[in-house]
């Protein structure tokens, strides 16, 4: 295995953040602190807004349908990742990333000014809009900025943004909730962001590009009919077996119009001169089996974030608080092991490495159902704890491999096409789970029960705690079914080596290929 590495001074980040009549790389501090800020807004956005829903529900009503708060941004977000990466391969990262932190900035103050729940969930798919922004184009930034050996420093940095969100914005959440006003917790984005523009504003500056010959064509009608079949899908799931029986005629007409719909997005992006997401993504090996996989990764991320705070709660009767220690485990393990994966990537190559981690996190899975009944806290931690570094140790290998094998100008729209894949995923895993686990109570507890008549202060009961139990073992096999497809992509469709390019000096593009890893 051999390969002549990208040189460092030839980097996309020397070029772009080079200071006036300084050396390259002077400016490069500032542009990743904006992409820590803007990916911060995106990372905490989610995890903040989740504590307050019973304070949203009760000035705003509109209960049986807050689950659209979170399912309605993530549609809006995995719709628009691969509109924004062609933009941002077409016109440039810079004018991208400001456009899109102005979009959430927006949606997120009209989510302040909401007046009841159809409003909220409107204005929070304004801001998964400009959230589609934040996270593809701040990523490819990331892989401009950075040559190859130094990658893994700046999606370390990255995933510690995500960490610390997961940990801080339950409690930041919980804090505005309860002692200030929910509306607090779209507000605080505001300054966030307006540093982040500024930074931006006034530190990136890209290499200068030649303006595209033709008009660029965006497929809007395949965009709007991902949209439209996510949301019908995620409604059909979300609701089968809970509102309505799952064999009755509302699942069956949901569930068919999600397939109708499904079969026009198909025919809408055969036919379409410029598809949300380009054929080549699909035709090139490399992509595709990285694509798949971290799909899949998507769709099992759902089990511990999710329901892992449930369990803690109900099984094991801890407080909100320590439940989501027992769930921030592995947001600590997580950068660390992505942090010190090149160390592995370097001598075993990207996919070995990819196996290694998904395999781990294979059999860690499993072994939840295992675990005793009610048993103590720090055994699902020490899980959590190195189901992190496991999936460290398989998510940043494939990332870094993947946008190391296209040249700058694909570079946006391959990183869009993995965190499309990724978010449709998570999309498709909260209401798939959510299904599994509600199924699981309605057979243990009876008819009409499911996750959220449950509250943890209702876990008392032997009876009531055994039923969570079983629910969450089951969405842990789930899960690990996710894991088993991700392995199986990576082993059946990925080449052993990753055909890396080598990024040509001077302008941070990618040249002639300089190996395989």
């Amino acid at each position: 295995m051999t390969e002549s590495s990208p040189t460092s001074a030839g980097t996309a980040g020397s070029a772009a953040v080079s200071a006036p009549g300084g050396g390259p790389g002077a400016r490069r501090g500032p542009v990743v602190l904006a992409l820590m800020l803007a990916m911060g807004l995106a990372a905490l956005d989610g995890t903040i807004v989740s504590t307050a829903v019973p304070q949203i529900v009760g000035d705003l009503g509109g209960l049986s349908v807050f689950s659209w708060l979170f399912s309605g941004y993530l549609l809006a977000v995995t719709v628009t990742l691969p509109v924004y990466g062609k933009l941002s391969d077409t016109f440039g990262r810079k004018p991208v990333l400001i456009a899109g932190t102005v979009l959430f900035l927006v949606g997120s103050l009209l989510c302040a000014a909401a007046w009841n729940m159809a409003s909220l969930i409107a204005f929070r798919v304004v801001q998964g809009l400009g959230g589609g922004a934040l996270q593809g184009t701040v990523q490819t930034i990331a892989a401009d900025l950075y040559p190859l050996k130094e990658r893994p420093r700046i999606q370390a940095k990255l995933s510690s943004v995500w960490a610390t969100a997961s940990i801080a914005g339950p409690a930041l959440g919980g804090l505005l909730a309860g002692y200030a006003d929910w509306r607090w917790i779209f507000l605080v984005n505001l300054p966030v962001g307006l540093l982040a523009l500024w930074l931006v504003g006034r530190h990136l500056v890209e290499p200068a590009r030649t303006a595209p010959r033709e008009r660029v064509r965006i497929d809007w009608a395949g965009a709007l009919a991902i949209f439209a079949t996510g949301a019908v899908l995620i409604t059909a799931l979300v609701q089968g077996g809970v509102a309505w029986p799952w064999l009755s005629a509302p699942s069956l007409g949901l569930l068919g119009g999600a397939a109708a719909l499904a079969a026009l997005t198909v025919v809408i992006e055969r036919r379409a001169a410029e598809p949300i997401i380009p054929g080549w993504v699909w035709r090139r090996r490399t992509i595709a089996a990285v694509n798949l996989s971290l799909g899949a990764l998507g769709l099992l991320m759902v089990a511990p974030t999710v329901f892992l705070p449930t369990y803690a709660q109900s099984v094991l009767g801890l407080g909100p608080i320590a439940a989501g220690f027992v769930l921030s485990s592995w947001t600590l393990s997580w950068p660390i092991s992505a942090a010190l994966s090149n160390r592995v990537y370097t001598r075993i190559g990207f996919r070995l490495t990819a196996v290694l981690g998904i395999s781990l996190a294979l059999v860690l899975l499993l072994a939840f159902p295992f675990l005793p009944f009610p048993g103590e806290p720090w055994q699902p931690a020490l899980l959590m704890l190195l189901l992190g570094a496991a999936l460290g140790l398989f998510q940043l290998p494939l990332i870094v491999g993947v946008q190391s094998t296209v040249p700058y100008g694909e570079r946006g729209t391959t990183t869009a096409s993995v965190l499309f894949c990724r978010q449709v995923g998570q999309s498709i895993g909260a209401a798939l789970f959510g299904a599994i686990a509600n199924g699981v109570l309605a057979v243990r507890l009876g008819a009409g029960t499911d996750l959220d008549t449950l509250a943890p202060a209702l876990a008392a009961t032997d009876g009531i705690r055994r039923a969570v139990d079983a629910a969450v073992d089951y969405v842990y096999v789930g899960a690990a079914g996710a894991a088993a497809l991700a392995l199986l992509a990576l082993l059946t469709l990925a080449p052993r080596r990753f055909p890396v390019l080598e990024e040509a000096a001077g302008d941070g593009r990618s040249g002639q290929e300089a190996g395989a890893r």
